[in-house]
């Protein structure tokens, strides 16, 4: 479809040609590989993943960055908030021109061990990560913010009023998802359209080869209501 994004998440890549398209039905071009950056960092569990220091993490964004790559993804779960340090410090260090980049990141998960508010889709816990992400990533705001799975003791009518009030507040551009349900996402966008909110523009969702459960429902669901698709 004119409109559907296929947006690949990617740590490697090769030295062609880039190519770009719609996220969903913005108009906001992203390159079509997106680098992800769940290997910066090695706080806790997360150090299997990759274990990236900063000089690696910083060679990783210049690469992405020659090869055209516009689009770069983090979440502040990662390394729990270490990834989105060093990417913010790669950016600056390699002196990017902020207005090429699109900006990328989620919140949901546990940040603070202990914390009975440092988890979750609540008014509370997504306006305090929101502005733990903007500083350490050192930016003014985040092109895409998305919600990291589904939190079934918020109402999403609490969260997507959040993001809303975030976007209209210029701190973000445009909302996305991540791992839910095809009926889940479609409550989202129902509710959204009902209050005249701020819509879900992307899926970012496991899918490989070997996973195509989503071709099932989601992919489907995508290509009705024209939201872009990050695997």
């Amino acid at each position: 479809m004119q409109h559907q994004s296929f947006v690949k998440i990617v740590y490697f890549f090769s030295g062609d040609a880039m190519r770009y398209r719609l996220l969903g039905r913005t108009g906001l071009y992203v390159s079509e590989l997106c680098l992800g950056t769940m290997t910066f960092g090695d706080q806790g569990w997360w150090k299997v993943l990759g274990g990236l220091g900063q000089d690696a993490a910083t060679g990783l964004v210049k690469q992405a960055f020659d090869a055209g790559v516009n689009f770069i993804d983090t979440a502040n779960i990662y390394s729990f908030g270490e990834s989105e340090k060093l990417t913010g410090i790669a950016i600056k260090t390699l002196g990017l021109p902020r207005d090429e980049l699109v900006i990328a990141t989620k919140a949901t998960g546990v940040m603070h061990e202990g914390a009975v508010n440092g988890q979750g889709q609540s008014r509370y816990h997504l306006m305090n990560e929101l502005d733990a992400s903007l500083k350490r990533l050192q930016v003014d705001h985040i092109d895409l913010y998305q919600l990291h799975g589904f939190d079934p003791l918020t109402p999403l009518e609490e969260a997507l009023s959040t993001l809303n009030d975030m976007v209209r507040s210029g701190k973000v551009r445009y909302i996305g998802l991540c791992n839910m349900a095809a009926w889940q996402i479609m409550k989202g966008l129902a509710i959204s359209e009902k209050n005249h909110w701020a819509r879900f523009e992307s899926v970012q969702a496991y899918y490989t080869v070997a996973g195509r459960d989503l071709e099932r429902e989601v992919v489907p669901l995508l290509q009705d209501q024209q939201l872009g698709l990050m695997v």
